[in-house]
């Protein structure tokens, strides 16, 4: 359950972006430890900059950003990483030439998630255990991202659009997974999502960006209601 009494991960006026191109500008947000947040938008308006900007993979230029207490402003990506931060990169990006149990095994650090609790989680990824990346459907291949990013034993989960392209079934399945996540575990889970209604029915809060600024902080169903502002910050429709 969230800690709402506890800021775990919070930006104070961060603007970042790559290079000289700045996409945030002057954001501030705080996430409550065991927190499920949508972030949501329309396409290009900063969603994935902001988990990256959280894992330390834009160009920060101004404000602060705050994890556990500590400022992390300058911290690499593999001390965010190791501190308990992880990420569901959009691509996937998981490892072709290993095996699924390769590519847990690589990112395994130790602690409550062993390679029978992912399985236990996707008892997909079981089954094929001995394939490659590259021998796996899209959908098995983001059960092995999401399944990778967990072995780290993160405290804050970052999922860029992970239900991007799947079939529905597979979508359920994931979702399915995530809800038992939550249950289970005091992650926080801050999901980019493009199926926005799907995303408001997961998450209690939702963050709506536009231009690189916050234009929405607030609870999901009220935002799910006002089909009005919803088609107007994300260009749908009831």
């Amino acid at each position: 359950m969230p800690d709402a009494a506890r800021t775990q991960l919070e930006l104070r006026n961060v603007t970042a972006g790559y290079g000289p191109t700045v996409v945030l500008e002057q954001v501030s947000l705080s996430f409550a430890a065991g927190e499920t947040v949508a972030i949501l938008g329309r396409n290009g308006v900063g969603k994935t900059t902001l988990l990256e900007t959280m894992m330390g993979f834009t160009t920060h230029t101004g404000g602060d950003l705050r994890f556990e207490g500590a400022t992390i402003n300058d911290w690499p990506t593999w001390r965010r990483s190791r501190s308990g931060i992880s990420v569901v990169p959009q691509q996937r990006e998981v490892f072709p030439s290993l095996t699924v149990e390769e590519n847990l095994g690589v990112a395994r650090r130790g602690g409550q998630w062993t390679l029978d609790r992912a399985y236990d989680l996707f008892p997909r990824l079981s089954e094929r255990r001995k394939n490659r990346g590259n021998q796996l459907s899209g959908g098995e291949q983001q059960m092995l991202a999401v399944a990778r990013a967990l072995m780290g034993g993160p405290s804050v989960l970052l999922l860029d659009e992970p239900l991007e392209g799947l079939a529905p079934i597979v979508v359920h399945t994931l979702v399915q997974a995530l809800k038992r996540l939550r249950a289970e575990t005091a992650i926080t889970m801050l999901l980019v999502e493009q199926h926005a209604m799907l995303a408001l029915e997961f998450a209690p809060r939702a963050v709506a960006l536009v231009r690189g600024k916050v234009a929405y902080d607030g609870p999901s169903h009220v935002l799910a209601a006002d089909t009005g502002r919803l088609a107007s910050l994300l260009g749908v429709g009831s």
